[in-house]
């Protein structure tokens, strides 16, 4: 089910946002992701509606499990619940950090495409997402989540780099 959202049960649908639309948050169990989320309750106004996205896949797990979790990718309903638990980990820290937060996922390949996705579909005029500062050729080379996503996002995207 490419491109598949999922909210936890009990949360409202899809329904579109509020005018200024919630922040998404990128967020795959990393350091570097619960970083951009405290940075970002630093830069933005509090109390604004968030959306914690944990992008998944089957096949390549693309995020951090929550609780230390030990996954088979090939076993999709378990990438999908620990999908679930890790956006609602994110959730948390972007509570935390003074965000009205839900926690979503969604099935997708690569992972800035999940992200836009969701941003369009919430109407979100903007992604908060944690990058690596990656210099020289491997930078360029290897992609970037946050670069692709700047590229193909219509609105504004946040990028928080981590101090050494």
């Amino acid at each position: 089910m490419e491109g598949a959202v999922t909210e936890p049960t009990g949360a409202p649908g899809a329904a579109p946002c509020e005018a200024a639309g919630p922040a998404i948050f990128a967020y795959d169990g990393s350091d570097l992701a619960a970083y951009a989320i405290e940075q970002a309750g630093i830069q933005l106004a509090p109390g604004r509606e968030a959306l914690v996205v944990c992008v998944w896949q089957p096949a390549d797990v693309g995020f951090v499990p929550a609780k230390g979790r030990h996954l088979h990718a090939a076993a999709a309903n378990e990438v999908a619940e620990a999908a679930q638990e890790t956006a609602a980990q994110g959730a948390e820290i972007a509570a935390r950090a003074g965000f009205r937060a839900r926690p979503l996922t969604v099935e997708a390949a690569p992972t800035w495409k999940g992200l836009v996705k969701v941003a369009q579909e919430h109407r979100c005029g903007l992604i908060v997402i944690g990058s690596h500062q990656r210099s020289g050729l491997l930078g360029h080379l290897a992609g970037s989540v946050a670069a692709a996503t700047v590229s193909h996002f219509d609105s504004s995207v946040l990028v928080i780099h981590k101090p050494h």
